[in-house]
């Protein structure tokens, strides 16, 4: 049985990025950011890529990584999402790393490794792992078609996109044509990827490729969600400690106490189930039934969490100025991302043997 509680290292890394982040990606800037043209924050990117060498977590340390595991890259996100980053993390350096670790592409590896370039796999992001997912048309050499729902897709300088005829190719993002989509998470934006005649380079088969890489996004999601998710019930609880009513803090009231318990108990069980994803795919044992365990219960709990962080802050929360919208749409969208709860619930009976209701 591992041991899913921090190691020493691992708080330390925790607390390297929550210094930077509650530097450099505060709820006012973030919310500034979605309102401009350029929704990403590249300028934390670079930090977290080329100061902190964060974009190599997966990547072996011959290849110019950092040689750690998925429980490194799980406390990245955390915080990543306690702060609702918009950020490439999640899509460059783990699924489009866990795509290329896959096809063991050197090159591509060492350049998302360090941060020189962004990676994202032109799989839409609600496709969950081992789900059918489009592909375009490789004829003549050249690569033909258009994917819908592609995230970070705007930032990419690299796309890796599945064919027809089994391949994954690496296509320079600046030959595709990469077009916005209107999407609820402003902070993780959509786009459409059209090609039309790209040349593209093979890098290997897309099956074993995306089901790896897919799966490591949708097991390491849970880590962000669980950071949103606590998040929003610690700022909740502070703000319920300060808010008064009838001359006591609103935090004092019974009701509100039993809410506020109900989701603590959601919470906590979400961080277990989040670490026990991120420990079995640096393991590579029980991976499957982990991953699935995580994003059945991770949704719910985040989208649960979000939620009342909004209704409790009252009026506040209604504001827009108020970051707590920004946490319930990323909730949303996550609650989405790499296949539904109720999508991994049914995966779920399938590989316990039980027949779903």
């Amino acid at each position: 049985m591992s041991d899913l509680l921090y190691s020493e290292e691992e708080e330390a890394l925790r607390a390297a990025v929550r210094d930077l982040l509650t530097d450099q990606c505060d709820a006012p800037g973030v919310i500034a950011r979605t309102e401009s043209d350029a929704p990403h924050h590249l300028a934390l990117w670079k930090t977290l890529t080329d100061g902190m060498g964060l974009a190599g977590l997966l990547v072996p340390e011959e290849l110019g990584g950092q040689g750690a595991t998925h429980r490194e890259a799980a406390v990245v996100l955390e915080e990543l999402g306690r702060a609702v980053a918009p950020v490439p993390y999640l899509t460059s350096a783990v699924v489009a790393t866990e795509a290329l670790l896959a096809c063991g592409t050197e090159d591509l590896l060492r350049e998302l490794a360090s941060g020189t370039s962004i990676g994202v796999l032109a799989v839409a992001l609600n496709v969950a792992p081992g789900a059918a997912y489009k592909v375009v048309r490789h004829e003549g050499g050249v690569l033909r078609g258009e994917l819908t729902g592609i995230a970070d897709a705007a930032v990419a300088d690299v796309l890796l996109v599945p064919a027809d005829d089994g391949g994954l190719y690496a296509v320079d993002a600046t030959a595709a044509t990469v077009t916005p989509q209107i999407s609820l998470d402003l902070t993780r934006p959509l786009a459409t990827v059209a090609l039309d005649g790209v040349r593209g380079r093979l890098l290997g088969d897309a099956e074993p490729a995306l089901r790896r890489a897919l799966r490591a996004g949708a097991g390491l999601l849970a880590s962000e969600q669980f950071g949103l998710a606590d998040r929003s019930l610690t700022d909740t609880v502070r703000y319920l400690k300060e808010r008064k009513q009838f001359n006591r803090p609103v935090g004092g009231f019974q009701a509100l106490k039993h809410r506020l318990a109900q989701l603590w108990l959601e919470v906590v069980n979400l961080r277990a189930a989040a670490r026990n994803a991120a420990d079995a795919l640096a393991r590579g044992e029980d991976v499957d039934m982990a991953v699935t365990v995580a994003q059945a219960y991770a949704a719910p709990v985040a989208v649960h969490a979000a939620e009342e962080a909004l209704q409790l802050h009252g009026g506040l929360g209604m504001t827009w100025e108020h970051p707590a919208h920004l946490y319930l749409k990323r909730a949303k969208a996550d609650s989405l991302a790499y296949g539904t709860a109720g999508a991994h619930r049914e995966a779920l009976a399938a590989l316990a043997d039980l027949q779903a209701p």
